[in-house]
């Protein structure tokens, strides 16, 4: 394995946008199972390269995912002494640095693959964000997207909103106003959104609020959703001002989510 093939899948992590922590054996001293230089990166699921193995490793990748989950943005330096305690016999000391690097992205979720949406999307690719993208039609998707974006066909949008992660940007907009409510039954009964926006009309919304309460639906949770979905002072109809109020409303709300921060590096 080249030493310098960490840049490469870093370079793919950065275009994916996807978090993790790079680990540094920055120092050395006696028996280890690796020299000062080697690289290892952590991800959420993943992990690449090693520092020599053992419970050396595995205590370094449960720090790195610690840092991963709770969104830290410090590097830190720990000592590991590799001895019994440690449960490794090397009886040397290795010393690692830990750098968070493409830090954690807003999760958006767009249901719908029409105008908006497509107009949507090529805003949305160019922002801080990993997005996951949901039409029951394959013909409307573009041939290539961006890495950051997952495209999902599915005959039944609505079954996927439970395999969402917690804390999501969900955008509803559907070509199917029957579609559009249930996706919002099962987005408002999850209830974990960072933010839920439905495109329509007022007298849209007043329907959905009436229907959505008959199914359950509590009005405290009702209120989280953004309908008609976009910043109310664009008033344009085409599809790419639609978008850009859109996009607007989601910026606004991520950055007071605290997730406006891009946390990219360059390489």
């Amino acid at each position: 394995m080249r030493t310098d093939d960490w840049i490469t899948q870093l370079s793919q992590l950065q275009q994916r946008k996807e978090s993790c922590v790079m680990m540094t054996l920055i120092e050395h001293q006696g028996s280890t199972p690796r020299n000062s230089g080697c690289k290892m990166l952590v991800t959420a699921q993943e992990q690449y390269f090693t520092l020599g193995g053992g419970n050396l490793e595995f205590q370094a990748s449960a720090i790195a995912r610690e840092m991963l989950n709770n969104g830290a943005q410090e590097s830190r330096v720990e000592r590991f002494n590799l001895g019994a305690r440690l449960g490794q016999c090397c009886g040397g000391v290795a010393t690692v640095l830990f750098e968070p690097l493409c830090q954690q992205q807003p999760q958006v979720v767009v249901y719908g693959a029409g105008h908006v949406g497509r107009a949507l999307i090529s805003i949305l690719s160019m922002l801080p964000c990993r997005i996951t993208w949901i039409d029951s039609r394959a013909c409307e998707f573009p041939e290539r997207v961006d890495p950051q974006i997952t495209c999902i066909v599915d005959e039944s949008p609505a079954e996927t909103v439970q395999q969402m992660a917690a804390n999501s940007y969900f955008m509803v907009l559907t070509h199917d106003h029957q579609l559009d409510l249930a996706l919002s039954e099962k987005i408002l009964k999850r209830n974990d959104f960072n933010y839920f926006g439905l495109i329509g009309s007022e007298t849209k919304r007043k329907r959905f609020d009436y229907r959505l309460l008959g199914k359950g639906i509590s009005e405290e949770a009702l209120a989280k959703m953004r309908c008609p979905i976009g910043l109310p002072d664009v008033k344009g109809k085409l599809p790419a001002e639609i978008a850009v109020a859109i996009a607007g409303e989601f910026i606004a709300a991520y950055s007071t989510n605290g997730k406006a921060s891009d946390g990219l590096i360059n390489i």
